[in-house]
């Protein structure tokens, strides 16, 4: 995607993230990058007002940021402190809840670690957040101008141009790898109900587009944990994300797949017998072409598997990944699915267990 985003702004991020650390109780993954922090972090420490909502403001100290890196100290700071790792709990909402364990989980198996999926000293001590978790972005003409209506029927959708966001608050939060609840809590001033101006400025988790190194040997599917994870030759863990997978027991595979085709910004071909549920695939009795898009159903990336029809895909709605179920293939929230598309390649084992 497009970068959205204008620098970070330090101060800020530590004002909203004082706030959350009373309010939400969260935490946050550490940053993959070891950029410094800037320079407007590494000034002396300067008061300013902050409004909670239904408070009456009040004066908070600013930390000064250690660019050598700090610990995470909460769940918010834990879940962008991983993410940023390649270690993604789904959409990040600063709740300690059972993907955000599983995704620390298994950080800490790769540590060496006692795997107790608890912010433990131990575990505070090795994962640290080089920059600060949250960011102020800014919303540009060319962000707002990708805004368009869904159609809620499949012909409608495939008469349009593209299946772009529909409103800024889903453009933010999905390229912030945010839950939209934990966006509009971050900025509880803005009324998201009004269309935003061009120039609004916004304060999201600062994790971004993740780019990992290492090469990936299989990916490996767990069916009753709802994970994804890729691993090395040596079976070290390089990223591990939380997916959906089929409703019906029967259009789960078991075993060994491979990768035929990777394509990022895929079309979709709408086959009515795939939805026998539809009143409207019943009546179309003809397959429809969908344009690419974040909210075309495999959302911004299809990774396909040598079992016809299925592959690892995105989603239109990334922070039900996990949560609820498809109807047959693996799906990813769309960060997620970009994220392996940097790392599969034609021939990828995938190897899928109960």
């Amino acid at each position: 995607m497009r970068p959205l985003f204008s620098a970070s702004c330090p101060r800020l991020a530590a004002l909203a993230l004082f706030l959350l650390g009373t309010t939400l109780a969260c935490a946050a993954p550490a940053a993959a990058s070891s950029a410094p922090a800037s320079a407007a972090a590494s000034k002396k420490a300067t008061t300013a007002p902050v409004r909670e909502a239904g408070a009456s403001p009040i004066e908070i100290k600013v930390p000064i940021w250690n660019p050598a890196g700090q610990p995470v100290t909460s769940w918010l700071e834990a879940q962008v402190a991983l993410a940023r790792r390649g270690i993604s709990c789904g959409a990040i909402d600063g709740v300690a809840g059972a993907q955000s364990v599983a995704a620390l989980q298994a950080w800490q198996e790769s540590r060496d670690l006692p795997a107790t999926g608890a912010l433990d000293d131990a575990t505070r001590a090795q994962l640290l957040l080089l920059t600060p978790p949250l960011t102020e972005v800014t919303l540009t003409a060319d962000d707002l101008a990708r805004l368009q209506p869904l159609s809620t029927t499949w012909l409608g959708k495939s008469q349009q141009t593209a299946l772009d966001y529909e409103t800024a608050l889903e453009l933010v939060a999905e390229r912030a790898h945010a839950h939209p609840a934990l966006i509009k809590r971050l900025n509880p001033t803005v009324d998201w109900s009004q269309p935003l101006p061009v120039g609004a400025k916004l304060t999201v988790p600062a994790v971004g587009r993740v780019t990992l190194d290492g090469a990936v040997a299989h990916l490996h599917i767990y069916l009753a944990g709802h994970t994804l994870e890729a691993r090395d030759a040596d079976g070290g863990l390089i990223a591990h994300f939380p997916v959906s997978i089929a409703h019906m027991a029967e259009k789960r595979p078991e075993g060994e797949l491979h990768v035929t085709v990777v394509i990022p910004g895929p079309n979709y071909t709408f086959d009515p017998a795939v939805f026998p549920e539809s009143a409207e695939a019943r009546e179309l009795g003809r397959k429809l072409v969908l344009p690419p898009g974040p909210n075309n159903p495999v959302g911004v990336a299809w990774i396909g598997l040598d079992r016809p029809g299925y592959g690892i895909h995105g989603t239109p709605v990334p922070e039900q990944v996990g949560r609820t179920e498809s109807h047959g293939c693996f799906r990813l929230a769309n960060w997620d699915a970009q994220t392996l598309l940097g790392l599969a390649w034609v021939g990828l084992p995938v190897i899928v267990d109960p």
